[in-house]
């Protein structure tokens, strides 16, 4: 086979980039044009030249569409790509709207997914753009914690790491006077814009779950996992649903009352397999496992009037003290 020259390859390498960052199904360019670019960057070719490689182009797996227009001419775009512009707008999306995404680190991904389109689907890209002033993380390393993590599962790895909370004057104060955890990691659960770690504490003999953003000095150990008969017990589906805020509870069987137009509410944060009991002709009541917390008892509340506990007595009197508590609160403040 004979060796391509040096000179074609890096013309055919910039024709390739030209033609993806330069053209999309709403941005077409003539050979006049092509040729034009090529010329500016030093190559000059004839049309002959040009058509071969454009046909290189399309043997290598771009999906060159050509195309002629009303008045005759014949003009060249790339047609599909990995990506389709819907597509980079919904993972921009997430990417600005996720809270441990540092700002700078979120910068930086959206420009990379703006890389992934044509030069004018980026500018579409960038007007969406609007990152300035909302709640992210100030943790950079939340970004590599989550692959150090990843790794660690996938290796079937334990890990050792200290976790930390904030005091008044925001800074950290570690747990356990700052002693390292000895975690066997099992999954990562997005919650509430957060990423939390769900794992097996070596020492506790429990399983835990963590704020991956307050996790400090991770390292991954090459001691196997222990406790996955205790992770095999959980279903994950009905523990995300049941744990509010992955804030700690007893879990409970509770009967729970709803206005008949929060059925989306309870069918968004249980799911679809609840089974519903129609109280009168504006309330409804369902069953569910939750974990009984402070933050379930406010989830309740925010839906006022419209929705409260029934049962089991104990965690219907435990609501009504959390609800009184919040209202004494509130008055002593006048």
């Amino acid at each position: 086979m004979a060796k391509i020259p040096s000179n074609q390859k890096r013309r055919i390498l910039f024709l390739q980039n030209y033609m993806l960052r330069e053209t999309d199904e709403n941005n077409m360019v003539s050979l006049s044009d092509i040729q034009s670019a090529l010329s500016n960057a030093g190559f000059e070719v004839e049309r002959k030249t040009l058509y071969s490689d454009l046909s290189t182009l399309e043997e290598s797996g771009i999906d060159l569409i050509r195309t002629r227009l009303p008045d005759n001419s014949t003009v060249y775009y790339v047609g599909s790509r990995d990506f389709e512009l819907p597509e980079l707008k919904l993972l921009v999306d997430s990417v600005q709207s996720s809270r441990f995404i540092t700002e700078k680190k979120t910068r930086a991904l959206i420009q990379k997914l703006e890389g992934l389109g044509s030069y004018h689907q980026a500018q579409d890209l960038q007007r969406q753009v609007i990152v300035s002033g909302r709640v992210k993380s100030m943790n950079e390393s939340v970004f590599y914690t989550v692959d150090t993590l990843s790794s660690a599962i996938s290796n079937n790895h334990s890990v050792l790491f200290r976790y930390y909370e904030y005091n008044l004057k925001k800074e950290r104060v570690f747990r356990k006077d700052g002693a390292y955890y000895h975690i066997s990691p099992y999954a990562l659960i997005l919650d509430n814009e957060n990423y939390y770690l769900l794992g097996y504490d070596e020492d506790d003999a429990v399983m835990k779950h963590f704020r991956v953003d307050k996790i400090a000095s991770l390292q991954e150990t090459s001691d196997k996992r222990t406790g996955s008969d205790v992770f095999k017990s959980i279903d994950l589906g009905r523990y995300n649903s049941m744990v509010f805020g992955m804030y700690h509870g007893e879990t409970r069987q509770v009967r729970l009352i709803f206005a008949n137009h929060l059925i989306g509410a309870a069918i968004d944060r249980f799911g679809k397999d609840i089974r519903i009991t129609e109280e009168d002709a504006d309330y409804f009541s369902f069953l569910a496992d939750v974990a009984v917390s402070p933050q379930f008892f406010a989830w309740v509340m925010s839906f006022g009037e419209e929705a409260s506990i029934l049962a089991p007595v104990d965690v219907r009197k435990a609501y009504i003290d959390y609800m009184k508590r919040s209202i004494s609160f509130t008055e002593t403040l006048d």
